[in-house]
This record gives C-alpha cells, sequence and structure tokens, in this order.
C-alpha cells in the first residue's frame, strides 16, 4: 500500500465523489473507498491534506486528475460573473473531474438514464458481484468491474435480474457491440465525433454520450444536460429553449473547453441550493 497527499483546498473527496459522475464509491473509515475498474483506493481528509491510499498511486494520481491546476479552472469559472457559478466555484473549489475507465462509463451511464443514484450503485454493484472478478485490497475482497467479454457472454436476464429494467436490452447489445469492434477508435477520436460514434451504441441517447464524452474520455467541451442544469438555465441564465440538446449547445458555445468543468460546479451548486 502507497499513501500519497495533495492540498485539500483543491481536492475534496466529497465534493468529488458526491457530484454525480462516479457511482462505485462508499463510505470507509475516515473517508471512502473508491472502485474504478479492479483496482481500488482509500481517499480522506486529513487537516489541509487529502491522502490517497492505493496498491496503484499512478492509476489514481491520473483518476483524480491530480497533474491538473484546479486553481486555474476556479479562477476561469469565476471569470464568466455568473453569481451561482462564482459561488459554487468558490465553495466547491475541491470538486475534481475524474478520469475514469472508458468502458466502464458507457455501461454505467446506460444504466443511469431514468434512475436515481442510490438505485444505479445498486444495479451496478449486483452486475460487479456477479460477474466481475474478487481481487483484494487492504485485507478485504472486491468484485471488480467486468470486462466487456463478461458482460457480452452474460444473458439479457441477468441484468433484469439486476434491476436494469428497459435496460437490459441495452446494456446486453452495447457489450455484443464492443466485443466485436472494441472501442480503441473512439480515444482518437475529437468531441464531436465521438459523440456521433456514442449515439450510434444502443441505449445512448444524447445526454448519456455527453457524459460519457465527458467522465469516460475526458472530453472538457461536453455539457450533459438534466433536470437540474434545465433549472439552473431557467433560473440562473434566464434560458427560454425546452429541448435539453440545443439547451447543451447553448452552454458549451458559452464556456467552451471548461464546459465539463462548469458543468459540474453548476450541478452540484444548484443541488446543494447556493
Amino acid at each position: 500500500m502507497i499513501k500519497f497527499d495533495y492540498d485539500a483546498k483543491y481536492f475534496d473527496p466529497e465534493q468529488t465523489l458526491d457530484c454525480g459522475q462516479i457511482f462505485r464509491f462508499f463510505p470507509s473509515g475516515r473517508g471512502y473507498t473508491v472502485i474504478s475498474k479492479d483496482k481500488a483506493c482509500r481517499v480522506y481528509r486529513d487537516g489541509f491534506k487529502t491522502v490517497v491510499e492505493s496498491d496503484d498511486p499512478d492509476y489514481f494520481y491520473s483518476f483524480f486528475d491530480l497533474g491538473r491546476d484546479y486553481s486555474r479552472i476556479v479562477g476561469a469559472a469565476k471569470s464568466f460573473n455568473v453569481p451561482l457559478l462564482t459561488r459554487s466555484a468558490e465553495k466547491f473549489c475541491g470538486l475534481r473531474l475524474l478520469n475514469q475507465h472508458s468502458e466502464e462509463m458507457i455501461y454505467s451511464f446506460i444504466i443511469s438514464q431514468n434512475n436515481n443514484i442510490p438505485r444505479i450503485k445498486g444495479i451496478i454493484s449486483r452486475i460487479c458481484d456477479g460477474l466481475g472478478e474478487k481481487f483484494v485490497f487492504g485485507g478485504e475482497t472486491f468484485s471488480a468491474f467486468p470486462t466487456t467479454r463478461a458482460l457480452a457472454e452474460a444473458d439479457v436476464g441477468f441484468f433484469k435480474d439486476a434491476g436494469c429494467g428497459y435496460r437490459d436490452r441495452y446494456i446486453s447489445l452495447t457489450a455484443k457491440k464492443i466485443a466485436a469492434e472494441g472501442i480503441e477508435k473512439l480515444a482518437a477520436l475529437d468531441s464531436r465525433s465521438l459523440r456521433e460514434e456514442l449515439l450510434s451504441y444502443p441505449g445512448i441517447g444524447g445526454k448519456v454520450a455527453d457524459c460519457v464524452s465527458l467522465f469516460g474520455f475526458s472530453k472538457r467541451d461536453r455539457f450533459p444536460v438534466d433536470t437540474w442544469l434545465e433549472k439552473v438555465y431557467r433560473e440562473d441564465f434566464g434560458g427560454t429553449l425546452s429541448d435539453r440538446e440545443k439547451i447543451s449547445a447553448y452552454f458549451a458555445s458559452a464556456f467552451g473547453e471548461n464546459s465539463g468543468y462548469i458543468q459540474q460546479y453548476l450541478f452540484y451548486g444548484k443541488r446543494k441550493n447556493l
């Protein structure tokens, strides 16, 4: 086990994990246990430092995006002079965008559509326990996120029993598509081309494609729009559009390469009633 730390002002575990971008984490000891793919870490606040403990420190250094200067991102967010955005960037400056495993994000956000976070976490947990390889971290046994091959070979009934509902067929079909084609070509695409490719996968619409692009492929110019962001658009930007695709395009045009970071500040700030 290797331990490293980071300035807690710009890396707060609760803010980072509680903003809807990740589903495989749970309270543990002084902080949280986080699982990604077939790896795990513990992350917690210790005074002015946030501490990460892992057998794979390089993986989680990248996962938590610790090579990026978030003081500049906070400054850029405040420069737009949007009151909610300024308040949120100041209060939640410890929120970081994660660099997550691409395939895991594809399946996770298919499951997330028209769903709530506790239920999403439960479904993913059951799928991992049923199909994922076991691994040991810190003396405890955990289930890795299943490989695409394992997902593709599972009967659609497995996903129904796991609680996927109508999404069971989408998970099964998308896993078979990825097993046959791979996703290596996706990583090399620009943001717009990636979104178009993702829309060809069963069960992926505009919002899911934006979430996968942002959280699974690190396309920071994406701006997913859900109920909370629609509320932000109406109440804080005086918007009149009703189509989420157009609202997303509006925000992405306004915030450009910082869209993903700003989306998280606005989402979290509105949800926390700032």
